[in-house]
């Protein structure tokens, strides 16, 4: 296997096996979005699949003699020359080194932003649980049991009535 082949197919493959599949697939909400997860898996697995079989497999030596009996062997070494002589070169990375760090960066700011949202998603339950606590008990709730939940407001409320502001 040729260097560069069998690092794409190495790293191709460490890559699918630290993709949490299932773990983005809990997130996602709407159909449409669990269509596109889909077609992105999929087309991932595709991907791989040909980076783990096209690229990394060293392709078949040419039977030299086989073309020597059919051909001759004038024509056949020619080709055999010229094929001995070409050097492919190596691939050298300058793009990777030049994007890490931005990359790394937003790696941080993500997770920061993951952080931020789930403590956000966290106060929007308790929220939620709280309305519906309160539109349950709406009916039958008095201004005391509202005001003991929200105490901002009763002071927002004596504070208007003490300095004798009804709004208008």
């Amino acid at each position: 296997m040729s260097g560069v082949g069998k690092k794409v197919a190495d790293v191709a493959f460490k890559a699918s096996r630290t993709i949490d599949w299932e773990g983005m697939a809990k997130v996602l909400v709407t159909d449409e979005a669990r269509r596109e997860f889909s077609n992105l898996r999929r087309a991932f697995d595709e991907v791989n699949t040909q980076l783990q079989t096209k690229f990394s497999q060293e392709p078949e030596p040419i039977d030299w003699d086989f073309y020597r009996k059919g051909i001759g062997s004038g024509v056949v070494d020619m080709y055999k020359e010229a094929y001995d002589s070409i050097e492919i070169p190596k691939y050298v990375d300058n793009v990777t080194p030049e994007y890490k760090p931005k990359f790394d960066a937003l790696l941080v700011e993500l997770k920061e932003a993951e952080h931020k949202s789930l403590k956000e998603s966290q106060r929007l339950e308790k929220e939620i649980i709280d309305v519906q606590e309160i539109s349950k008990k709406l009916s039958t709730m008095t201004a005391d049991e509202y005001f003991e939940k929200h105490p901002e407001l009763k002071k927002k409320f004596d504070d208007e009535i003490r300095n004798d502001y009804w709004g208008y």
